[in-house]
């Protein structure tokens, strides 16, 4: 990470105005700004002395000519520019009178939230598009015998393998996984890594596959752990291990198929977001029964890795869906987890 960042901090408070259409508002940046002609969320500057909310119902007002009411917070996202520290603190707005102007000469666009992503934006609003988007939890599958009681653990000698039973071909051990999958699809879960990683490789081929038969058929978005060449068989998505980015030095699937990373150091992120990954998964932000002895990295440097990149990012370890708000309070786009979003069978 940057060795002497630079002293000058600000902090940016914007709002997201939907219409009645539900389309979000965009405002262009106008010339002689840094950043002229990039698009970005409504806001500004917080003057010393004010709270977020009294600068944002200020700025909307001045730049754009409406009253607001300020509502929960979406997302705040430090960013590292060459000047300056930039922390963007993002808000939800509730109800709104007036019409919306460029008061300032600034142009405006009424979006639809799925093509937010097509208008060129500064690094710190494009993490906010991911938070409107993208889903905040991502699932982690675990090893096939892997959760009991809420634990992960390896497959024991008297399990593996199992030899398939039943007229679908798979062993017990696999169909509970698949039920499991099953029930996590059923609860809301709608991305996920299929990782499992002392699986019998001769078996994992056919249950990727139907578990991405089952993700396809809820229009849930898969990706398979490490491994291209069975992503592009079953045309899902790619989910690279750290270790592997340096292995890449083009985009290892196609631009229409999610490709992500797992990542720990600065250097790793930047890899990642060269290689043209669709998003990150930083951790461990704390120890892990899974990662006996390690301690985790704490939020405050998740919020260091954060503001050097713009790509969105997952955080992982220790943490569950109740973690969410404090993730997305330090940058974090979602939370990523094995066993907190694991069900974990009860028969």
């Amino acid at each position: 990470m940057t060795e002497h960042p630079p002293a000058r901090i600000v902090q940016v408070v914007a709002g997201v105005i939907r219409d009645v259409r539900g389309r979000i508002l965009l405002s262009r940046r106008t010339e002689g700004r840094d950043l002229a002609g990039l698009w970005e969320f409504p806001g500004g500057k917080i003057d010393p002395g004010e709270s977020p909310e009294a600068a944002l119902a200020r700025e909307l007002h001045e730049e754009l000519g409406i009253r607001a009411d300020i509502g929960v917070p979406l997302i705040t996202v430090p960013q590292l520019y060459p000047d300056k520290r930039l922390t963007l603190d993002v808000r939800h707005i509730g109800q709104w009178a007036g019409t919306a102007t460029g008061r300032e000469g600034q142009a405006l666009a009424w979006v639809p939230p799925h093509k937010l992503a097509r208008y060129p934006m500064p690094p710190a609003d494009r993490p906010v598009v991911a938070a409107l988007q993208q889903p905040a939890l991502y699932l982690v599958t675990p090893d096939v015998n892997g959760l009991v009681a809420g634990e992960a653990t390896a497959p024991s000698s008297a399990e593996a393998p199992q030899m398939p039973a039943g007229g679908d071909g798979f062993s017990p051990a696999e169909r509970r996984w698949l039920d499991a999958l099953d029930r996590a699809l059923a609860q809301g879960i709608r991305r996920v890594q299929l990782r499992a990683p002392t699986a019998d490789p001769t078996r994992w081929p056919l249950l990727t596959a139907a578990a991405a038969a089952r993700c396809s058929a809820a229009n849930v978005e898969v990706l398979v752990n490490g491994d291209a060449t069975l992503a592009r068989s079953l045309g899902v998505g790619l989910h690279l291990r750290a270790d592997q980015l340096a292995s890449h030095d083009r985009r290892p699937v196609a631009d229409d198929v999610p490709l992500a990373a797992s990542c720990h150091t600065v250097e790793e992120l930047r890899a990642a977001e060269s290689l043209g990954c669709d998003f990150a998964v930083v951790g461990s932000i704390r120890p892990t029964a899974s990662h006996p002895g390690a301690a985790g990295i704490g939020w405050d440097h998740f919020a260091r890795l954060r503001e050097h990149i713009s790509l969105p990012l997952y955080a992982i370890g220790g943490l569950g869906a109740g973690d969410l708000p404090q993730a997305r309070q330090h940058g974090a786009q979602g939370i990523a987890a094995i066993r907190a979003l694991w069900p974990v069978a009860t028969d």
